[in-house]
């Protein structure tokens, strides 16, 4: 295992979080979820090496500053297979129904359950939790200062993910939180919009928590 540490940057009209993260010392960042305001982003990457860009699912809120930022780094996009059709365009990204244009590059890696992204000392494993879109992923760290779970759309504090969208399901989602019901109770929780939680919360308090 290794540290952790983590950097939010609420960015774009959504207010969706952007989490910078890295191994703690001096590894390079994993920046997930780059969803607007290109400059101010890229400032805060500032020089840091950027292994990956990772899009927990493929809604323009959430890649708005993508190709920006693949641009002024050599790190590589990656997103889940079942989402990596929608970057796009914002057709398929759901943009254009809100009146933005935003999208990304073609990914050049494309994710499945169980993969495991690297970048010095960070592991971070992806979990694939459909239920918001068929590819949503939460990304899971293990370290030395607990776990740390980058849940994007699929789990709020206090809530979950729409599931009314194209291609929302409200039957994966239920499925999925069970998944995440499942982890550490200690595990913090970074989601993708709103403040953090843990799994220990949520369980006490969020209505779309399993019941026994």
């Amino acid at each position: 295992m290794s540290g952790i540490a983590i950097r939010c940057l609420v960015l774009g009209e959504l207010e969706t979080n952007c989490w910078l993260v890295s191994d703690g010392a001096g590894g390079p960042l994993v920046v997930i979820d780059p969803a607007g305001e290109p400059e101010r982003l890229l400032t805060e990457v500032g020089s840091r090496a950027v292994a990956a860009v990772v899009l927990t699912h493929g809604h323009f809120d959430h890649l708005g500053a993508a190709t920006a930022l693949l641009a002024s780094t050599t790190a590589p996009l990656l997103v889940h297979e079942y989402d990596a059709w929608a970057v796009t365009s914002a057709e398929g990204n759901g943009g254009a129904v809100f009146g933005f244009d935003a999208t990304a590059p073609e990914p050049d890696r494309l994710l499945a359950d169980g993969d495991v992204i690297e970048a010095g000392d960070l592991r971070l494993s992806v979990l694939l939790t459909p239920g918001h879109t068929p590819g949503s992923i939460c990304l899971l760290a293990e370290t030395d200062d607990g776990a740390h779970l980058f849940s994007g759309d699929t789990l709020f504090a206090g809530s979950v993910g729409r599931t009314d969208f194209p291609g929302g399901d409200a039957r994966a989602m239920r499925s999925s939180i069970a998944r995440l019901a499942g982890l550490d109770p200690q595990t913090a929780v970074h989601p993708g919009h709103g403040p953090d939680t843990t799994i220990a919360r949520e369980s006490r308090v969020n209505f779309f928590w399993p019941r026994a």
